[in-house]
């Protein structure tokens, strides 16, 4: 006999958990099932974990830079500390309890396992039936994507998972995927001694960015010792006697202890029961309108609506879902200036339309840059300060519709580029506004300077 509630919430993602929480503290009654980690990639093999790892990696890379600013300095990288704190302070050795706990004393049911969608108000999991009056909420996420390479499927490949679970680093690694996982990666593991070769079939890295990121993150990555083969895709893979052999389209090969796949990531809906909500189960994201409704009474959010594989992403999202099931007032989802931090050091931080994109969309564009190293603070700050700032200027509004902040802390520059481009800021609004002294904010006067067709 199915169990009445108003709410299904299947998968407890950070948006997903979200949903549960808030509306159960709502006084609806709200079922939340997970059949993995409540959290989901976020905080056990994502975000929270690898900026752990990123931040030590840094924390080596700095003192290696004592030389040119402070005389010098001994360092000796070891990656015990940095395991033990991913596995006791990011992930409690990978277990949910705390996040179930706090879910449940918002008062939602928790139910551990997989859920399948089976009729049009009714969600199965196991031997228990819900059937939920006010509707169903998705947020199923995403996994890791591995293409489909001769040999590939068969070796014991890492995907982010394995990687961010590691106690003992490799003394080699290749890396197939030069995007934001790839690259933050092949950094951490290149700082702590591993020999870290990227391989990436798109001709430049992280290109879904700018090309001026693209030069910086590969300058980075070669800074730190990492082999980069841009514009060549792998063929084939081989595990033997404890190595990994990648075979090049160009006719080299790489070799290695152990191979991270970062080719990015996929929806699986095939096993959800989509259909009996009207959806496609074979579909690569579920479309949502923008209060996140994918059919009548059903939502998503999150990486499963392919808006982004961002947690700052399925927050929004959520906050939106959240609202339309409350009847409550609120603004539709815009995605006009969606941010994106790719945690290298330098960071590279974008916003909005790149200047192709812009250009694309038939836009009369203009663009300006300034170099990190030529400002004040960048000159200040001298080792470590590679970086430029880049703005998209849409001429015939005023406004930036796209900007990109690499550098020092350039994801916290970017905080003020964001905000420029959602609330649609003039540009000559932001050519008299006062830039503090001397920041690196304060490169967004100095490309503001350099707009030009």
């Amino acid at each position: 006999m199915a169990e009445t509630v108003d709410v299904v919430v299947v998968g407890l993602g950070v948006g997903g958990e979200e949903v549960a929480g808030r509306l159960a503290e709502a006084g609806l009654r709200v079922v939340g099932v997970e059949g993995r980690l409540v959290g989901g990639e976020c905080p056990y093999w994502g975000c929270v974990p690898s900026k752990m790892m990123i931040r030590a990696g840094n924390a080596l890379a700095e003192a290696r830079r004592v030389p040119e600013l402070a005389g010098t300095a001994d360092v000796t990288a070891d990656w015990a500390p940095v395991a033990r704190r991913v596995r006791d302070e990011a992930t409690d050795s990978w277990d949910d309890k705390v996040a179930v706990d706090r879910l449940v004393g918002k008062g939602v049911t928790f139910v551990r396992g997989w859920a399948r969608v089976t009729g049009r108000s009714e969600v199965t999991v196991g031997d228990r039936v819900f059937h939920a009056t006010r509707g169903i909420v998705i947020g199923t996420g995403t996994e890791p994507a591995v293409p489909p390479i001769d040999g590939l499927a068969d070796t014991p490949l890492w995907t982010n998972r394995e990687a961010i679970e590691v106690a003992t680093l490799p003394g080699a690694l290749i890396v197939l995927g030069g995007g934001a996982i790839g690259v933050e990666l092949a950094q951490v593991f290149a700082r702590f001694g591993v020999a870290v070769t990227v391989v990436e079939a798109a001709d430049r890295l992280v290109a879904l960015e700018e090309p001026e990121s693209s030069d910086v993150a590969q300058a980075a990555l070669v800074r730190d010792g990492v082999t980069v083969h841009a514009g060549v895709s792998a063929t084939s893979v081989r595990h033997d006697a404890g190595r990994f052999t990648v075979a090049l389209a160009d006719g080299r090969s790489v070799t290695a202890e152990q191979l991270l796949v970062a080719t990015g990531r996929k929806v699986d809906l095939s096993k959800l029961g989509v259909e009996h909500l009207g959806l496609d189960a074979s579909a690569r994201s579920i479309a949502v309108d923008d209060r996140m409704r994918a059919a009548d009474r059903v939502w998503a959010v999150g990486d499963v609506t392919g808006h982004g594989a961002f947690t700052h992403m399925a927050m929004y999202q959520a906050g939106i879902a959240i609202r339309d099931i409350l009847g409550q007032d609120g603004p539709p989802a815009d995605y006009r200036a969606t941010p994106r931090v790719t945690f290298t050091d330098p960071e590279i931080g974008a916003v909005g339309l790149t200047e192709a994109q812009a250009r694309e969309a038939g836009m009369s564009v203009r663009v300006g840059t300034a170099q990190v190293s030529s400002s004040s603070r960048g000159w200040i700050h001298k080792a470590g300060n590679e970086g430029f700032i880049k703005l998209v200027e849409d001429t015939s509004r005023g406004v930036l519709v796209g900007a990109t902040s690499a550098g020092p802390a350039g994801g916290e520059v970017l905080s003020a580029l964001t905000v420029a481009v959602h609330a649609a800021v003039p540009v000559e609004t932001l050519r008299h506004m006062i830039y503090a002294y001397p920041t690196f904010h304060r490169g967004i006067e100095d490309a503001l300077r350099d707009l030009r067709a």
